[in-house]
């Protein structure tokens, strides 16, 4: 919320070095790591409550930052909609090195096709039919999610507060609500075509088609890309939460940070536990050695858990209170890597090969 920081260890992730803040002051909701064709680049979303959002860039791992000298994420001039925040930046696919996406609020998905030094919004979402009677959630009216299905060029899915979830078949030319199965509790009719209040949607690369949901109340599984949605919370101690990451290299694990309600947004029984599921969801575990359980008051925002590529996989995650919290057995044990940061609302992982 005040600036982003730099977090870096060797391959053991025993000890860690923090560098910092960079974008002081700035809110920084999003950010990227951009290895394609030989980058090493850094993207951070920045706001500036004079200046507005902007994406800027590093390619020397946070030393020097591109100063755009307006936004470069906006709306058409005339456009009733003006640029609030960047909510997400995802890289494109391994086969289109100089394809970016971000989502924005007011909700909607714009694309770069050099490496992020332009940006232009997705016609086909931005003028659907259905747009005009999304209605913002608690954060805004923000498209937060973006799924790109590595095997299928013509494929992506992205989530929307409170859109629900949306698929293009054919490049984003056109649009089609997949929320069959997903409630919107707090609707006349919980089971509407469109509306829900979508928190997080991952999948693994190597099972594209198998797609996990957290909801606003709700915890749901798809196996066809979002044709029907099934309830997976089977023992958890609340199906309310935000974030939500896939396990590097087994798409059946997944991992979540549950929160009491959304009339209370602490993780339950104030005590910090990541719950992680090794069955696609049949069943789910609780994760908390070496995490606070008791007067643990903390919230997990939606983009703030992460995992690195190591094997065995690290798994990190920040609270609103400003903590880092890092495990590098996939989960088993955790340390508090810092503490009273500002607070977190994004944490992104990744492994930097050898120059």
């Amino acid at each position: 919320m005040k600036g982003a920081f730099l977090v870096w260890s060797d391959a053991s992730r025993a000890e860690w070095r923090i560098e910092g803040p960079h974008f002081r002051g700035e809110s920084v909701y999003a950010l990227a790591m951009d290895q394609r064709g030989g980058r090493r680049r850094m993207l951070a979303a920045t706001r500036s409550m004079h200046w507005g959002a902007v994406i800027r860039a590093s390619d020397d791992f946070g030393a020097t930052w591109s100063e755009p000298d307006r936004q470069n994420v906006r709306f058409a001039e005339g456009s009733d909609d003006a640029l609030v925040n960047v909510w997400q930046i995802r890289p494109g696919r391994a086969s289109e090195p100089d394809v970016l996406y971000c989502g924005v609020e007011p909700a909607a998905l714009f694309e770069s096709r050099d490496g992020g030094e332009s940006w232009s919004p997705v016609e086909g979402l931005l003028n659907h039919e259905h747009r005009k009677r999304w209605q913002p959630g608690g954060g805004g009216l923000c498209l937060h999610t973006i799924v790109p299905d590595p095997a299928d060029g013509q494929r992506m899915g992205v989530a929307i507060s409170t859109g629900g979830f949306y698929r293009t078949d054919d490049g984003g030319r056109s649009w089609s609500p997949r929320n069959v199965g997903v409630r919107a509790v707090f609707l006349p009719d919980p089971y509407p075509e469109f509306g829900q209040c979508v928190h997080k949607v991952v999948h693994h690369p190597s099972r594209p088609e198998r797609l996990f949901l957290q909801n606003h109340w709700g915890l749901y599984r798809s196996d066809d890309w979002g044709d029907q949605w099934h309830d997976v919370a089977n023992g958890v101690p609340s199906d309310f939460g935000f974030a939500m990451e896939v396990h590097p290299h087994d798409p059946d694990t997944v991992y979540i940070v549950p929160l009491d309600s959304d009339q209370f947004r602490c993780v339950p029984e104030a005590k910090l536990r990541v719950y992680r599921t090794r069955d696609a969801g049949a069943s789910w575990q609780p994760l908390e050695t070496g995490l606070p359980q008791h007067d643990a008051y903390d919230t997990v925002l939606r983009d703030a858990l992460a995992a690195d590529g190591h094997d065995p996989a690290g798994i990190y995650f920040g609270t609103r209170g400003g903590k880092l919290y890092g495990s590098a057995d996939a989960g088993e044990s955790w340390t508090e890597i810092a503490a009273d940061l500002p607070p977190i609302v994004c944490v992104k992982a990744a492994v930097i090969g050898a120059a």
